[in-house]
Parts: C-alpha cells; sequence; structure tokens
C-alpha cells in the first residue's frame, strides 16, 4: 500500500529544479499575488538545509536583507516556487547549515566548490 502511495507521490513531484544542496547560493524565483496581479520575486540566499522527500519536501534559504537574517521556508512542490537558480556552489561538510545563524560577516563566509576544468 505504501509503495502505491509512494509511486503517486512520485508522479505529481517537480523535476525541473536543478540540483542544488545545503551550502549553495541560489535565487528561488516566488510568485507572489497581490490582488489580481501576480508577480514574480527573487529571494536570494545560502540554502541552509533540505528536509522531508515526496510531495512534502522543503528547503530553507536564509539572506541579510537590512543587517538582519532574513529565513524562509519553500515547499520543492508549490506552484509558488516558478524556479531556483544556483549563483555558486557551497563546499559545506553538513547537511544543516544552522550554525550561520549565529555568525556574521566573515564568520559566515562559505567556502566556493572548486570545479574541474576541462584540458
Amino acid at each position: 500500500m505504501s509503495d502505491l502511495l509512494h509511486q503517486l507521490d512520485m508522479e505529481d513531484a517537480r523535476d525541473d529544479l536543478p540540483d542544488f544542496a545545503p551550502g549553495d547560493t541560489i535565487k528561488v524565483l516566488y510568485r507572489v499575488r497581490e490582488g489580481q496581479k501576480e508577480r514574480i520575486q527573487v529571494f536570494q540566499g545560502v540554502c541552509l538545509g533540505r528536509r522531508g522527500s515526496g510531495m512534502g519536501a522543503t528547503f530553507t534559504v536564509r539572506k541579510r536583507s537590512g543587517g538582519i537574517g532574513v529565513e524562509r521556508v519553500f515547499p520543492v512542490n508549490a506552484p509558488t516556487v516558478g524556479g531556483v537558480e544556483i549563483v555558486r556552489r557551497g563546499r559545506v561538510r553538513r547537511a544543516k547549515l544552522y550554525y550561520l545563524r549565529g555568525r556574521r560577516g566573515k564568520a559566515a563566509r562559505i567556502r566556493e566548490k572548486r570545479t574541474v576544468r576541462p584540458n
């Protein structure tokens, strides 16, 4: 029974998002409705972690806005998430980066993952 539910879940799950991980700096294109109008709002920050699987999967993004840390949890499969763009890949050794909440300035930096260059 649970295999059938999991299979139905995976049929509706979206597969158009890039493969991003905690530590990556990403832009989330979020659809905002204001009355009858709809617009795209960009939320750019560091992915702190991903949680769940299937239709209930979410990811948390943290950014600094006006000197204050702002975190937002986005559902992966929500129609309000228009897309995700990867700005830079981060090199981290943890799955959840909650320790960044207590860091400021240079201490909150994440090293960039080195890419392999073809010869």
